[in-house]
């Protein structure tokens, strides 16, 4: 999950008063579940997992440490791929036969790489707990948020354990995420969507966060993504014969043609492009502020001339008002210092806005580097998605469960710039909100990616407890209309 950035990307929300549901009389939330037998708390397990090294690819181990805990806990199973790299399945109240509506609870196994061992505090996958902070690769993204979803499904299934309910609820946790690779819910969609039946999916995004808002810095604000822009991995490949030897500095070499093609490409000035969606973002952030900062954001076309320059100032915000191609390797090969490659490769993580036309995009970047001979290669394309409603009452309800937990937050819809797995439901017509929501110190999340990722041990219960409210509005709703 990419989830470092989210400063001035959430905005003003809607709260949703809602009364207990009639299904059964609620009892109090197990702080335990079983594993192996043993009754043991979400810290342990959380620990437990991460110690479990689950590098994209490798996710069998975990997966079944994962599974094993599910189906002991009386959730149905349904396998989906159980193989390194296509380790996938759906963890689920009622079978998923019963064709009942599906609210879908949806996390990744893998990890990426723990990077430089010796920089950590404390070893990468220990899963150590110190000071009230559980530390490792993935206790943030993702495998935090998936035991405090795991916690949420089995703490509902048993407050409702005597009634009957109209929907389904599933645990479903998937493989690659971070490499995007074909095994993980690409696969789980093409081959499983129809048993799936998702109503909705909720998956990883962004937190609450304060310091958001100039006048009132302690306001907490919690983003709902409805959309993000999708991965677009390109690579450009030059060559260029001639002279080998470094001591002879040829009138062509592929090093530095490429070299100047780039600077061409990525010098000029990205286009800001408006969309209803992105000016949503700053609508919404006007409704939060005061004065004339006020008045520029609710009316952001008219301001375009006085918003745009500030924008370019923030390159967070500014990647959702513009399509994004970032140099991330540059390679020829085992070469010696001395001798000039003919082959020169460069790689482009290039995120699209949604609706943009890739074919005009690549087109223009084309156009940009200005060079013949080099060839563009698509290496990883997401597909085009649909913009989940922001209004629909599945946002309400788990808007009105953030502020169930956090009384003064605002809640808002927004775009993020990261693509994640919520997309690939997007993409067939499903509703999907991406979320963690939670209130979370920036600290945490500066480490998402980089040495000593680790969470406080209160965010998990806070989480665990806000995705049940969720769950409880849903049977609410339920409950009144049957």
């Amino acid at each position: 999950m990419k989830n470092i950035l989210i400063k001035t990307l959430l905005l003003s929300g809607v709260y949703l008063g809602m009364a207990t549901s009639s299904f059964a009389q609620l009892e109090e939330p197990p702080h335990t579940i079983l594993v192996n037998g043993t009754a043991s708390e979400i810290t342990t397990i959380l620990q437990k997992y991460i110690s479990i090294p689950s590098i994209s690819g490798q996710e069998q181990e975990a997966g079944l440490f994962l599974q094993m805990i599910c189906e002991e806990n009386g959730l149905h199973i349904t396998r989906m791929g159980q193989t390194n790299g296509n380790f996938n399945f759906a963890a689920s109240i009622y079978p998923l036969e019963s064709n009942l509506p599906n609210i879908v609870f949806l996390n990744h196994i893998d990890v990426v790489p723990a990077g430089d061992t010796l920089v950590w505090d404390y070893p990468a996958f220990s899963g150590a707990l110190v000071d009230q902070e559980i530390w490792g690769r993935g206790a943030f993204d993702n495998k935090g948020v998936a035991v405090t979803q795991l916690f949420a499904v089995l703490d509902f299934a048993e407050r409702y354990a005597k009634g009957i309910l109209p929907f389904n609820v599933t645990f479903l946790a998937v493989s690659c995420e971070e490499t995007q690779c074909s095994g993980g819910v690409e696969y789980v969609v093409a081959n499983y969507l129809d048993q799936l039946h998702a109503e909705v999916v909720l998956g990883e995004g962004p937190s609450g966060l304060t310091g958001i808002v100039s006048h009132n810095s302690e306001l907490p604000v919690f983003g709902i993504s409805v959309a993000h822009k999708r991965s677009l991995w390109l690579r450009l490949d030059l060559s260029v014969e001639g002279v080998r030897h470094g001591s002879v500095t040829p009138l062509r070499y592929a090093g530095r043609e490429m070299v100047e093609a780039l600077e061409r490409l990525l010098s000029k000035r990205r286009h800001v492009v408006y969309t209803k969606l992105n000016t949503d973002v700053l609508r919404q952030l006007g409704g939060l502020e005061k004065g004339i900062k006020a008045v520029a954001l609710k009316h952001p076309r008219f301001f375009r001339p006085l918003l745009v320059p500030q924008l370019r100032k923030q390159p967070e915000l500014l990647a959702i008002f513009t399509n994004t191609a970032t140099l991330t390797r540059l390679e020829s090969g085992e070469n010696p210092i001395n001798a000039i490659p003919s082959n020169v490769t460069a790689w482009l993580d290039c995120r699209l806005l949604p609706h943009t036309d890739q074919e005009v995009f690549i087109q223009d970047l084309a156009h940009r580097l200005n060079h013949p001979d080099i060839k563009i290669s698509i290496e990883l394309a997401m597909p085009e998605q649909q913009i989940s409603d922001h209004q629909s009452p599945y946002f309400q309800y788990l808007a009105s469960a953030i502020k169930t937990q956090y009384e003064e937050a605002e809640v808002v819809h927004m775009l993020v710039p990261y693509a994640n797995d919520s997309g690939v439901f997007r993409h067939q017509g499903i509703t999907a909100y991406s979320s963690v929501p939670t209130l979370i110190d920036r600290k945490y999340l500066e480490t998402v990616h980089g040495h000593n990722e680790r969470i406080p041990v209160v965010m998990l219960a806070k989480t665990k407890a806000t995705y049940v409210r969720f769950l409880e509005n849903c049977a609410h709703d339920f409950d009144e209309h049957k």
